[in-house]
C-alpha cells in the first residue's frame, strides 16, 4: 500500500531504502543533489565520447539498419515474426537481404548483433524496437552502452568451435579479462605467444582455484639434446602454455581457442589483428579502460565485494549510501559476465532475505536494457513479481514516484509485507511502527483484511513483529490478533 506522503526517515535509512517506490526515488533525488566526485581521466590518446561514438554507429551499422527495418515489416500489420528462439525466420531473412542489399549471413549477424546491442528486443516471440534504436542518432552515451552491450557478449557473436567442450570454452572466456587488460596496459600490439603464455597460465590458475590437480602431470617439454635453447620462442611458448604441446594428458588446444577469442573481439571491433599479434581498437581500449576504473573502485570502497557472491555482495552494500552501493554494483558486475550475473542476483532475490529482493532489482537497474528479459521472466514469480513490474516500468520510462501505479492493489500489499519484513529483519522498531502507520488508507481492520488476504509467506512474523513495535496497546492488540488469526487459518 502507498503512503499519503513520503516517509522521510525510512527514505533516509540507507538499508531499507530499496524496499519502497517512493524511498528508492527519495534517495535517488539525494544522491543526484549530491556533489558528485571528479571522474577520472581516460588514458591519453583516447578519443572524446563524440568520435567514439561514431566509431561504434560505424561498428553497428549492418544492424541499426536492420533493426530499422524490422521496426516497419515486422510491425503488427505485417504478420511477420521471429522464432520463439529469437532467431529470425528464414522467410525474413530472405526479404530483408533483398531490400536491404545484403547476404543471408549478414542478416543473421546483423540480427544476432541488434539483439545484443539492445537494438531489438524479443518478447515471446515477436520483435519490438529497443529503446537504444529510438536515442541512435542523438544519444552518444545510448550508442557506446549498445556497444558495449555487444562487446560483453562477443563470445556469442562468434561462436566457439563445436569439437571442443564447453568446459574449455568457459574456462577461456573466464581468462579474457586478463588478456584484456595486458592489451590496455600495453597501449599497443601485443604478440600471440605472450598472450598465449598468460592465457595459459590464467587458465591453470582457474583450474587450481577449483582444486583440479592433474594425478599424472606430463613432464615440461626437455630442451633439445645438443643442448642448445630455442632461438624461437614461440615454439617454447607454446610448449609450455599449450596442453596439447605437452602431453596428451589435458589436451586443450589453447592456441586455436585464443584464435577464436582474438576473432570474436575482432568482430564486435575490440581488438585489430596483425602478424602474429594483437591490439584493441580505441573502442576496445576505452571499454577495457572503464571497467577496470570500476574495478579500482570497488577494490578501494571500504566495502569492495567484488569477489563476493551476489548474495554476499547485497549485503555488503545494505548500509552503504546510494551511490557508494550503484558503484558497488557497477563493479561487480563489470568482474562477470553480464548474463552470469543477473541470474545470480535474481537467485539472490528469491531467498528469503525481503531486503536482498529490492537490493538485487536496485544491481539489474545498473545493468539496464540486457537484464530485461529475465527479469520479464522473473514476472510469473510469485516473490518477484511486484518488484520485476516497477523494474520493468521504470526501464520503460515511467517516473519512479508513479511506477507502482502499474501493481494491483493485491500486488501492492504483498510488497508492503515483502517491505515490512525486511525492516523487521533489519531495521527498527520505531521505522517498522511508522510503516504501519504509512499504510493506512482507512482503517487499521481493513489493512488487516488486505494483509491476510495477500498470503505473504512472513504475514505471521511481521503481524507479531508491527504489534510488539507499535505504542499504541489497542493497535497492537488488534495486529496481534489479526496474527493468531492467520497462524491459525481463521477469517
Amino acid at each position: 500500500m502507498t503512503s499519503r506522503k513520503p516517509d522521510e526517515q525510512l527514505a533516509r535509512d540507507s538499508r531499507l531504502r530499496l524496499v519502497s517506490p517512493r524511498s528508492v526515488a527519495a534517495a535517488r533525488k539525494a544522491v543526484t543533489d549530491r556533489r558528485a566526485r571528479p571522474a577520472s581521466r581516460p588514458p591519453a590518446g583516447t578519443p572524446a565520447t563524440a568520435e567514439l561514438a561514431s566509431r561504434a554507429r560505424a561498428s553497428l551499422a549492418d544492424a541499426v539498419r536492420l533493426a530499422r527495418w524490422a521496426e516497419l515489416n515486422l510491425g503488427a500489420g505485417d504478420g511477420g515474426r521471429p522464432a520463439p528462439a529469437g532467431a529470425l525466420p528464414a522467410a525474413d531473412v530472405e526479404r530483408a537481404a533483398g531490400e536491404l542489399n545484403l547476404t543471408h549471413g549478414q542478416i543473421r549477424v546483423g540480427w544476432d548483433r541488434a539483439r545484443l546491442a539492445g537494438l531489438v528486443e524479443v518478447h515471446g516471440g515477436q520483435a519490438r524496437p529497443g529503446w537504444r534504436l529510438r536515442a541512435w542518432d542523438r544519444d552518444d552515451t545510448a550508442v557506446l552502452r549498445g556497444w558495449v552491450a555487444l562487446f560483453d557478449a562477443w563470445s556469442l557473436v562468434h561462436p566457439a568451435p563445436a569439437d571442443i567442450a564447453p568446459a574449455v570454452v568457459a574456462e577461456v572466456v573466464e581468462a579474457m579479462p586478463q588478456l584484456l587488460s595486458l592489451l590496455q596496459l600495453s597501449a599497443g600490439p601485443v604478440t600471440v605467444p605472450d598472450l598465449l603464455d598468460l592465457l595459459g597460465q590464467r587458465v591453470t590458475e582457474l583450474r587450481d582455484e577449483r582444486c583440479e590437480i592433474p594425478y599424472d602431470a606430463p613432464a615440461r617439454e626437455t630442451p633439445p639434446a645438443d643442448g642448445t635453447p630455442a632461438t624461437d620462442g614461440t615454439a617454447a611458448t607454446a610448449s609450455a602454455a599449450d596442453p596439447e604441446a605437452i602431453g596428451h594428458a589435458a589436451p586443450v588446444p589453447l592456441a586455436r581457442l585464443l584464435r577464436w577469442a582474438l576473432g570474436g573481439l575482432a568482430a564486435v571491433d575490440a581488438v585489430t589483428l596483425g602478424p602474429a599479434q594483437a591490439a584493441l581498437t580505441p573502442l576496445g581500449s576505452w571499454a577495457v579502460w572503464v571497467k577496470l576504473e570500476q574495478i579500482c573502485v570497488a577494490a578501494q570502497s571500504p566495502a569492495g565485494n567484488i569477489e563476493q557472491s551476489a548474495a554476499a555482495m547485497l549485503h555488503g552494500c545494505a548500509r552503504l549510501t546510494p551511490g557508494p552501493a550503484r558503484a558497488e554494483y557497477r563493479a561487480w558486475l563489470a568482474a562477470r559476465p553480464v548474463g552470469h550475473a543477473v541470474s545470480e542476483l535474481l537467485h539472490a532475490a528469491r531467498g528469503e532475505d525481503a531486503l536482498l529482493r529490492g537490493l538485487a532489482f536496485e544491481a539489474l537497474r545498473v545493468v539496464g536494457a540486457p537484464a530485461e528479459p529475465e527479469v520479464r521472466a522473473a514476472v510469473r514469480d510469485a516473490a518477484l513479481r511486484p518488484y520485476a513490474l516497477l523494474w520493468l516500468a521504470e526501464h520503460d520510462g515511467v517516473d519512479p514516484d508513479e511506477a507502482q501505479d502499474v501493481l494491483t492493489a493485491e500486488e501492492t500489499t504483498w510488497l508492503w509485507v515483502d517491505t515490512a519484513a525486511a525492516i523487521a529483519d533489519h531495521g527498527e522498531a520505531d521505522l517498522l511502527a511508522r510503516h504501519l502507520d504509512s499504510a493506512v488508507r482507512t482503517t487499521v481492520p481493513r489493512l488487516l483484511d488486505e494483509v491476510r488476504a495477500v498470503g505473504h509467506p512472513r504475514t505471521v512474523q511481521v503481524l507479531v513483529a508491527l504489534a510488539a513495535a507499535h505504542p499504541d496497546p489497542a493497535l497492537a492488540k488488534a495486529v496481534r490478533r489479526a496474527a493468531f488469526q492467520v497462524h491459525t487459518g481463521g477469517a
